[in-house]
């Protein structure tokens, strides 16, 4: 019998892909609050993660050998427009989850993000100082912070920006992309927005790497390649066989954000790759997603 492993946020992005890697090694139980879904190999369980009851109610139920906390309100504008909601999602949750897994000794896993950091002195290492600049990035702060107070054992993982296979009710940004391209209207990036993306896939199996090697504390998840929005949109075209010409560069001061952006909130992931994290080429990546997304 596989161990059991909890991976909360299920039927979001990255809990999908999560749920994905996982299940051939794995029993998994995927948690969502809204978006129901089903996948053969997988056990879904509706709850509220913010309700303390609800989440002890699920716990008992499955009673956990590990978990992948991925539940979050990610959308930096959304965050920045319902703080109080995305806080008790965002810091709460992940702290009582923390809590919980405490008391079992068991791994838990968060995902935290690159933009606890403000952008202006990349790339950022594990060691180096938080400083966020939208309600978003604050919430992740409080959250890791909450976390290794109640649980030093804990695994905090700050991950990039991720793109790849959509769960049936989420995407990552490149669903976006893609749906503006093949409509033919113009896609306008920013040439000065910089990040170390990585897919989904690859994501996943960086935080299942994070239970395999026992790790505590913080780890960043980055891939090997800065590149700009800009640039990661020429090749996608590229590599997918759609129209680069369309695809404009823009600067962040030519839009209006209710959340304000970091400039370049690349990661040093060195830590991770020592341990075997092994992000392919994002060349690579797009070309393993032909066909898929």
């Amino acid at each position: 019998m596989n161990q059991k492993l909890l991976v909360t946020g299920a039927s979001g992005f990255l809990g999908w892909n999560i749920c994905q890697v996982a299940k051939s090694r794995w029993e998994v139980y995927g948690t969502y609050n809204s978006s129901p879904v089903t996948d053969s190999g997988v056990k879904f369980i509706k709850t509220d993660l913010t309700v303390l009851g609800d989440l002890k109610e699920v716990w008992e139920e499955i009673k956990p050998d590990a978990v992948i906390h991925a539940a979050a309100a990610s959308k930096p504008n959304f965050c920045q427009e319902n703080p109080d909601i995305s806080h008790k999602i965002n810091v709460v949750a992940a702290g009582d989850m923390a809590s919980l897994c405490g008391a079992a000794g068991i791994p838990y896993v968060f995902t935290s993000t690159d933009l606890v950091f403000d952008g202006l002195n990349p790339p950022y290492r594990e060691t180096d100082l938080v400083c966020p600049i939208n309600i978003y990035g604050e919430q992740k702060v409080k959250a890791e912070g909450e976390i290794l107070a109640r649980y030093p054992q804990a695994a905090i993982c700050r991950m990039p920006l991720m793109y790849g296979i959509a769960s049936p009710h989420g995407g990552s940004f490149m669903q976006g992309f893609i749906k503006t391209l093949k409509s033919g209207n113009f896609l306008n990036l920013f040439e000065d927005e910089f990040r170390t993306p990585v897919s989904g896939t690859t994501a996943a199996k960086g935080l299942l790497l994070a239970i395999e090697k026992k790790v505590n504390g913080i780890l960043h998840l980055g891939g090997k390649q800065r590149i700009s929005r800009y640039e990661f949109g020429l090749l996608m075209a590229q590599v997918l066989d759609l129209p680069a010409d369309r695809i404009t560069p823009g600067k962040q001061q030519d839009v209006k954000s209710i959340a304000p952006r970091s400039p370049d909130t690349s990661l040093d992931s060195s830590q991770a790759f020592d341990l075997g994290y092994e992000p392919p080429l994002i060349m690579e990546e797009l070309a393993a997603l032909r066909g898929l997304v």
